[in-house]
């Protein structure tokens, strides 16, 4: 069904409201769809919560790898609740609709929590690089407060690329069509809504995208390059076998996110097509969510032995 954008408009025909295009006419299928996406996200909330709770409660765990962790997992929340509440509407639901001031809100957290992820893991591989290959100084060079200060850093970058892209995109004038084509309100697919010229948004958008997607990748490659000599070079194989396992997880994390993060926001606009974009999205924001507390507690003894003193205090309480 095509919106009316007349209804939305006001005397200087501007549009006040969007509205979600349905993703399918068989109510099944979006039914099916919803049950997925509610899944993963509940699955999502519920690893992320868990392991920031047991990070927090198990001073085994207070050191630089699991700081970040932590973060990552709080991020990771954020990411996901700024956008699939909303998604889940829209799919069984007829008010599709969301205003101007919701949209731009909506589109804000998702890019301050996902660039600000984007910066976190690039922290966490410096933190395994000065670990792994500077052993003797890592305590000294990722102290507290040089920890805070990079997730500070990540969580500031975040929030200003966000403020700066949201406003610079809603600067513009929407005159109609009014139906995003999409599962929620993200850069490229709001641009495409926009009247006259939108060519400055765009580059602004792939100058963003290279500078807070392309350059953490590449600390990261750069990082895990420098691992893995060091690591080759080890003479003990329980020392190479545990500091590969280290490594792993996070090396997992970093693929998938920015595996479809690259696809979505380095493409030629050319190359675009709704219902790809849609795919990674869903991946980018709810799959990847679910599957990193998974990855990093089947792959940690140390996350896994917290998760289950965790739970255990839990029942303790429970019961008592």
């Amino acid at each position: 069904m095509t919106f009316n954008c007349s209804l939305w408009q006001d005397n200087s025909m501007s549009v006040k409201r969007f509205a979600f295009a349905r993703f399918s006419e068989v109510t099944e299928q979006c039914f099916l769809l919803f049950t997925l996406i509610l899944l993963m996200f509940l699955a999502s909330l519920m690893g992320n919560a868990l392991i920031t709770t047991a990070i927090w409660t198990n001073p085994v765990l207070h050191t630089p790898m699991y700081f970040f962790l932590a973060n990552l997992s709080l991020l990771e929340i954020g990411y996901t609740c700024s956008v699939t509440p909303k998604m889940l509407q829209s799919l069984v639901s007829e008010a599709r609709g969301i205003s101007r001031e919701g949209c731009a809100t909506q589109m804000f957290f998702f890019a301050f929590f996902g660039i600000s992820e984007c910066c976190l893991l690039a922290a966490m591989a410096f933190d395994r690089y000065m670990a792994i290959c500077s052993p003797l100084h890592y305590a000294t060079r990722m102290s507290r407060g040089v920890c805070v200060h990079l997730a500070m850093v990540s969580w500031g970058v975040g929030c200003m690329v966000g403020l700066g892209q949201t406003n610079y995109i809603f600067s513009l004038d929407f005159c109609g069509p009014c139906e995003i084509d999409h599962f929620f309100c993200d850069l490229p697919p709001i641009l495409a809504l926009a009247c006259g010229d939108t060519s400055h948004n765009e580059a602004a958008v792939f100058v963003a995208a290279t500078l807070c997607i392309s350059s953490p990748f590449l600390l990261i490659i750069a990082s895990y390059g420098r691992i893995l000599a060091a690591v080759l070079s080890m003479p003990s194989p329980e020392g190479r076998q545990k500091a590969l396992s280290t490594c792993s997880s996070h090396l997992l994390v970093v693929t998938l996110f920015y595996g479809s993060a690259s696809v979505t926001y380095l493409r030629l606009k050319a190359s675009h097509s709704p219902g790809i974009d849609k795919l990674l999205a869903l991946f980018y924001t709810v799959v990847t969510s679910m599957l990193n507390p998974i990855i990093y507690s089947l792959r940690n003894k140390e996350v896994k032995a917290a998760l289950r003193r965790t739970l255990g205090k839990k029942k303790v309480l429970a019961h008592s």
